[in-house]
């Protein structure tokens, strides 16, 4: 189920400020407060979907296609306006997956290397 009062459905309302990139009918784009690379964008659908499942499951097609472009849009213009050599989004679902906000939101992260997605995992002794 859906919160409303989550923090980003907030920002969405205009009820706590953001440091917005770009905006459309679809998606809004702003900078994370707590940047974990030089670059670091949260891009969230201006519908109530609190994670991808929900999105792809509740969502219009034009919903999910303008979404998805809203996030090409946004690397391409931070990168007319700086060093960027490439990019990293991320979604995290669910608890185990480490999602913090019910509301679905990429991360685009760059501007510098990202490095790898994850480290290596011990394998188990069978």
């Amino acid at each position: 189920m859906y919160d409303r009062n989550n923090v980003f459905a907030k920002i969405l309302r205009g009820e706590i400020p953001c440091k917005k990139i770009h905006e459309n009918d679809y998606a809004l784009a702003f900078e994370d407060l707590y940047p974990q690379r030089r670059i670091h964008i949260l891009v969230i659908p201006k519908g109530e979907f609190s994670d991808l499942d929900d999105f792809n499951s509740k969502a219009s097609n034009k919903e999910i296609a303008e979404f998805f472009r809203t996030i090409t849009v946004v690397a391409r213009k931070l990168e007319a306006s700086s060093d960027f050599s490439g990019y990293r989004i991320i979604s995290n679902i669910g608890e185990n997956g480490g999602q913090e906000v019910p509301h679905l939101h990429f991360h685009l992260l760059g501007g510098e290397a990202v490095g790898k997605m994850l480290s290596p995992r011990k394998q188990k002794n069978i």
